[in-house]
């Protein structure tokens, strides 16, 4: 397990990408972008998984034939080739028919070099199990040599293709789409590692083929760079499914409304359920779940609002030198906190809840995003409103 672990961590990465794009591929799988994505990351999680040692090793054992591994590797190696360069095509867009054209030929291509492989494998004789030096060890054996330069050869093709069409993309897209161009910057320098990849196995099969010997390069070099060159194209795909400029947004709004969450969970009013989430909800799901529990919350404590917290507050707040907006945000933290504050004391002494001196009717917050935000970010940091939380005078932070 220790030897394929970088492979395995980019399999998870993918494997995690995969998760995160299921609910979109679902909705979309008419849509031919959609359906690239998709047989990339499958194809890119096999890839992974399959292509360390201890997974060769147990592939030729359950199969009980001597390096069977090797061409259903190569041709899923091929194969993710392939769809690396259909998924670019159709980031990149263009009109409809060219794009179909473009992807038919892809497949055709690399998926008639993916049986070429299975068919040199049939006809070799590949009866000495290699797990880490296969490609130099039967460098000169027939058919196995061309099962080697088909597979290197189709490799070679994606990967450069791949790292041409990711900078050529990524130098003319908008400077503003920074996820899309850092996806894009990640999978050229992939895709550059993986041409170092395969410049040290040319190189090693090639020595082998001149009555060198420069195996090291094929078992000691080539391996951490396409583990390396894996990983990076992994974080390359997910960066712009999961960073664009909306999901970044709602991450942030998300994580901002933490403290005022977690002060009002649990006053939820009597008889309000919340729907349960589950752990791979996206998280624009999150926030409008977290949104609607603040709000429950704020409800449940309309009655319980003091307006002479809020007066005090707002006071202390302008002497600071606040704007009036901004006076008015701490005040209505402030007066939330202590509404916070007196609720759950009422509750820890098992008194009945009686509403302080506030009006009955529910606090004018709305759920759009920023006077949450705002409401949020006073409600944790100003010493105004811990003060309302500790139950001391608010007009002292005012000095």
């Amino acid at each position: 397990m220790k030897d394929g672990l970088p492979l395995y961590l980019a399999g998870s990465v993918l494997v995690l990408a995969l998760l995160i794009k299921a609910p979109a591929l679902r909705r979309g799988w008419d849509q031919p972008l959609m359906r690239a994505v998709c047989a990339l990351l499958v194809v890119g999680c096999l890839l992974t998984f399959l292509a360390p040692p201890p997974s060769l090793a147990a592939v030729n054992r359950l199969t009980g034939v001597a390096n069977f591994a090797a061409p259903l590797v190569y041709g899923v190696l091929t194969a993710f080739s392939g769809a690396s360069i259909v998924l670019i095509l159709h980031w990149a867009g263009g009109p409809a028919a060219a794009l179909r054209r473009a992807t038919w030929v892809t497949v055709a291509v690399f998926g008639a070099v993916s049986v070429l492989i299975v068919a040199f494998f049939v006809l070799g004789d590949a009866r000495v199990e290699r797990l880490r030096d296969l490609d130099t060890y039967y460098a000169n054996t027939p058919w196995l040599r061309e099962m080697i330069v088909s597979y290197l050869l189709a490799h070679t093709v994606g990967s450069a293709a791949l790292s041409l069409l990711s900078l050529k993309w990524m130098l003319r897209v908008d400077p503003a789409l920074r996820p899309l161009r850092t996806g894009l910057a990640l999978l050229t320098l992939g895709g550059v590692l993986d041409l170092g990849y395969l410049v040290a196995k040319w190189a090693a099969v090639g020595a082998r083929w001149a009555g060198r010997d420069w195996d090291g390069l094929s078992t000691y070099v080539a391996p951490p760079l396409a583990s390396a060159a894996a990983l990076l194209v992994g974080t390359g795909f997910i960066v712009p499914m999961v960073g664009g400029s909306a999901a970044w947004r709602d991450f942030g709004q998300y994580r901002l409304l933490r403290p005022l969450w977690k002060a009002l969970r649990g006053f939820a009013r009597a008889g309000v359920a919340t729907v349960p989430l589950t752990w791979w909800s996206p998280v624009g799901i999150r926030l409008i779940h977290r949104e609607s529990v603040i709000d429950d919350g704020l409800l449940a404590l309309a009655s319980w609002f003091d307006p002479a917290v809020r007066s005090a507050a707002y006071g202390a707040a302008r002497r600071q030198g606040l704007t009036e907006a901004g006076a008015a945000v701490v005040a209505d933290a402030a007066m939330l906190a202590a509404a916070c504050r007196a609720r759950a004391a009422a509750e820890r002494s098992g008194a009945p809840a009686t509403p302080g001196a506030g009006s009955a009717e529910p606090a004018p917050y709305r759920l759009d995003g920023q006077p949450l935000a705002a409401l949020a970010r006073e409600f944790r940091g100003s010493p105004i409103v811990d003060a309302a939380r500790r139950g001391l005078p608010v007009d002292r932070e005012a000095a």
